[in-house]
Formats: C-alpha cells, sequence, structure tokens
C-alpha cells in the first residue's frame, strides 16, 4: 500500500517537479479516500481540516446563496482541493460534492504546515504549488463573473 500511495502522489501533477525524497515525505503524510456520488465532502464553513490530491472523479464546489447552491467551480483528477486547510486554517469556502466517484489522497492540513515549517525546502515546493492552486481558482472566479457581467451574456440569457 505504501508504494501504491508514492506512485500516486509523485504522478500527481501537483508534484512536478518534486524531489523523490520530498514526494516520500508528502506520501507518508497521506491516505487514501474515496467519496460516493452527490457525497458531501465538507461543507461550507466547515472546520475540517483536509487537503485532497484527487485521482479521479470530479467535484463541484458550491456555496450557498439565499435558497440555492450555486456551482462555483469544478475540479477533477489531477487537481487539488482544500487548498484552505492548509493556507488558512479556518473554515471551508465552499461546499465540495461529488459529482461522480471520487478517489482521493487525503492529509490533514495541521500535519502538512508542520511539516512545512520545520523542513523550509519541503515547505517552498508545497506552498509554491498551493499558490499555483489558489491563483488558479482567483482566475476561474474573474472568468465567471466576467461571463455574468459581460453585455454579450446578458443578451443570451434574455
Amino acid at each position: 500500500m505504501k508504494d501504491t500511495v508514492l506512485e500516486a502522489v509523485t504522478k500527481h501533477p501537483f508534484t512536478e517537479g518534486v524531489s523523490p525524497e520530498h514526494c516520500a515525505t508528502l506520501a507518508s503524510l497521506a491516505r487514501y479516500v474515496s467519496f460516493d456520488q452527490d457525497e458531501i465532502i465538507f461543507a461550507e464553513g466547515d472546520p475540517k481540516h483536509e487537503f485532497f490530491l484527487l485521482l479521479s472523479g470530479r467535484v463541484a464546489l458550491e456555496m450557498a446563496v439565499q435558497d440555492k447552491t450555486l456551482r462555483v467551480h469544478v475540479v477533477e483528477g489531477g487537481d487539488e482541493l482544500g487548498w484552505s486547510a492548509v493556507l488558512m486554517g479556518g473554515g471551508k469556502r465552499f461546499q465540495a460534492r461529488a459529482l461522480e466517484p471520487v478517489e482521493a489522497l487525503a492529509f490533514d492540513g495541521y500535519t502538512l504546515l508542520e511539516i512545512c515549517r520545520k523542513d523550509n525546502a519541503f515547505g517552498y515546493k508545497i506552498m509554491h504549488r498551493m499558490l499555483a492552486t489558489v491563483s488558479e481558482r482567483l482566475q476561474a472566479a474573474r472568468m465567471q463573473v466576467m461571463d455574468l457581467h459581460s453585455p454579450f451574456a446578458r443578451r443570451a440569457g434574455a
């Protein structure tokens, strides 16, 4: 099982360019998890502190607005989920719901952050990748806002 986890960590796009030693460190913190279709992985505001490397499946990031649940973004195998568990330590910003069966590697955010603090080289690599994830999510949100507010979008939806 350890070799399988190490192989999954090494092959995940999140670890591209990460040394074998740092992949081994990350793999030592990982555990396999799976979620059924429509299962809530975490709820908005949830204090869960897990970070995930998605191996397969698709997950909707959603937020509750009045009586509706709005889909903000979709992530899939090869993506990361739950970066706030490592960077912010607070509650989740969105709800994550499996759109289909999902397999992932889960990491305790507090433990991962502590290892990053103790090993600066490892921490730099992980934080650099976390910030890339945050940047991607911000860009996706930006594009969504542009779509909602462009004159073309208003005409198309009229």
